[in-house]
């Protein structure tokens, strides 16, 4: 049994076990949490969500992605900026699909 979950922008496909990546949410390690926007169940396709059905997690970890550096350069001029990001997310363990 597989679930299209919809979080963060982005929509990801899952199944019981699995560990997923997510943009960050305000929930603590060990925290419960529950995806309620869920496009697919198994063989049901919503309109545009299966109403009823909750993809369950577990929060793992919260953490920070590696830096990426952005470099920035103008021709012609003197000018140039390096930079640095480092995208936030949410490590969840999906423990249960139900719908």
């Amino acid at each position: 049994m597989f679930a299209v979950i919809k979080t963060g922008g982005k929509q990801l496909i899952v199944k019981q076990g699995d560990t997923i990546f997510i943009e960050k949410i305000d929930a603590k390690e060990g925290e419960k949490v529950s995806f309620s926007e869920v496009l697919v169940v198994d063989k049901k396709v919503g309109t545009p969500f299966v109403k009823g059905a909750v993809v369950e997690g577990i929060v793992e970890k919260q953490g920070k992605a590696k830096k990426i550096v952005v470099y920035r350069h103008n021709a012609k001029s003197t000018h140039k900026r390096k930079l640095g990001h480092r995208q936030p997310y949410t490590r969840v363990k999906i423990t249960e699909l139900k719908g």
